[in-house]
């Protein structure tokens, strides 16, 4: 039995919940967020929530379950709040800017990094070494934190890279003479 997914998700006010397809789709004050239904568990639309249950008892079912639940948790969760992940450069010579819908990475290469946003995202610079990504769906905003991670990962000797806000980076000391 699924802890996670015999709750229902709630459906605050402002937001409409609609079953059409094959599709679930969550309309709300920040936008409209869809997902594809799995058939191994049945999805219902009930007093003001989302009911989720496996169709059958088989072990699949079982295991999609818990699963559903919380992506029709973070559908929900995208168009009411949103989703943001703020990451930190740390680095001489490291900055950041945004451009409109292209974020500019100086990251010690010999040329700049030019990334596309994404659409449906957002990013903010509020100074060099900062950059907020956000937006209402939170696999898209994840892969694009990790994306632009993926240029300078921090490395273990000094800490310089890029790092997600409140990421431990396991430091090494440095050869001894």
């Amino acid at each position: 039995m699924s802890r996670i997914g015999k709750r229902p998700v709630e459906i605050p006010s402002g937001v409409t919940a609609n079953i059409d397809n094959g599709m679930l789709s969550v309309k709300g004050p920040k936008g409209t967020l869809a997902m594809g239904m799995s058939d191994l568990v049945d999805y219902r639309i009930e007093d003001g929530s989302i009911a989720i249950n496996p169709a059958n008892d088989t072990k699949a079912a079982r295991s999609h379950w818990g699963m559903q639940r919380t992506l029709v948790a973070n559908l929900v969760e995208g168009v009411t709040a949103g989703y943001t992940r703020v990451l930190e450069i740390t680095g001489v010579g490291y900055r950041a800017q945004a451009q409109g819908k292209k974020l500019k990475l100086q990251l010690g290469y010999s040329h700049d990094v030019d990334l596309d946003v994404p659409e449906g995202l957002e990013v903010k610079t509020p100074d060099q070494t900062t950059i907020e990504i956000s937006g209402i769906d939170k696999q898209a905003v994840g892969q694009f934190a990790a994306n632009v991670r993926r240029w300078r990962k921090p490395e273990p000797y000094k800490g310089k890279g890029i790092k997600y806000r409140g990421e431990y980076i396991f430091r090494k000391e440095g050869k001894k003479k």
